[in-house]
């Protein structure tokens, strides 16, 4: 069976449109259709039904669905090992949230590369709504998230959280911050929770992100006040570019390790998930 095919079900699946499925595979919809031909072909039945109100799975696409994700990840894990064969004993490949990347990325690969140095290892850093779709397609083996989806193919893991405070470069007490001067950090779902309850003043703010380093680059050059990493905090602190302002109460973000249910026991997954962890707990 061609990967392809399969590859082309699940997109569809999500579309449930032949058109925006050929839009997003860059191909013909003609070609779409000959592949789900192709595919229904091999199974002596239809796995979609068209009428007037759209392209909508039938029972046997239904509960082929699952069978064609674990396939699509299988594929991808068999076609990065034969890519590094003959160099390395495994490969994997990491997602990192954004705004772990600059503190922890060094020593965390570092430290994975000599406790596992038959790895090779490729790291991304990302967003969790993208790692969570990677995860779930088989791009990635692990990765390290603010937000898990919890889709039924993944297991997700608490493993530390990480600080942020509120600095500013034009005031040094929490009364004195206003909305308009004030750059809104949305980091995650959770979050955003948490700010909106803790200072619900200053949620309408003209300017919001969602990384630091943004933030930062903003506060900088805009001036202002902003929520920013512990470890920023003290970085700016140290500079004389920004004070942590008085009275203003961090906000902790939990960070969760992502592997699919298959691997979750996988000797270099705990691995790489504990040596993090430990970063994390310093």
């Amino acid at each position: 069976m061609q990967i392809v095919l399969i590859e082309t079900f699940l997109d569809l699946m999500e579309t449930r449109n032949f058109n925006r499925t050929a839009e997003r595979l860059n191909v013909t919809q003609s070609t779409v259709t000959h592949r789900i031909n192709a595919l229904e072909g091999m199974f002596a039945r239809k796995l979609f039904a068209r009428n007037k109100g759209g392209t909508q799975p039938t029972a046997a696409g239904l509960r082929f669905l699952d069978h064609a994700k674990a396939l699509q990840h299988q594929w991808h894990e068999a076609a990065r090992a034969v890519e590094t064969a003959g160099a390395y004993e495994r490969s994997m490949r990491i997602g990192l949230q954004h705004d772990l990347a600059a503190r922890y990325a060094g020593d965390w690969l570092a430290a994975v590369r000599r406790d596992l140095p038959g790895t090779s290892i490729y790291l991304e850093v990302d967003y969790s709504n993208q790692m969570n779709r990677d995860l779930g397609a088989g791009d990635l083996d692990l990765a390290i998230l603010f937000t898990p989806h919890y889709l039924p193919d993944l297991h997700y893991e608490r493993i530390g959280e990480v600080r942020y405070e509120m600095v500013s470069n034009r005031v040094r007490r929490i009364e004195e911050v206003k909305a308009e001067d004030y750059i809104q950090a949305v980091y995650s779902p959770a979050f955003d929770r948490l700010h909106r309850q803790a200072y619900p003043a200053l949620s309408t703010a003209p300017i919001a992100s969602g990384e630091t380093t943004a933030i930062v680059a903003l506060m900088q050059t805009l001036g202002g006040t902003a929520f920013v990493t512990a470890s920023d905090a003290e970085r700016l602190a140290a500079a004389g570019l920004a004070n942590r302002v008085a009275d203003a109460e961090p906000i902790a973000q939990a960070v969760y390790a992502a592997v699919n249910v298959r691997t979750r026991h996988a000797h270099q997954h705990r691995r790489i998930i504990a040596i993090l962890q430990a970063l994390l707990s310093e």
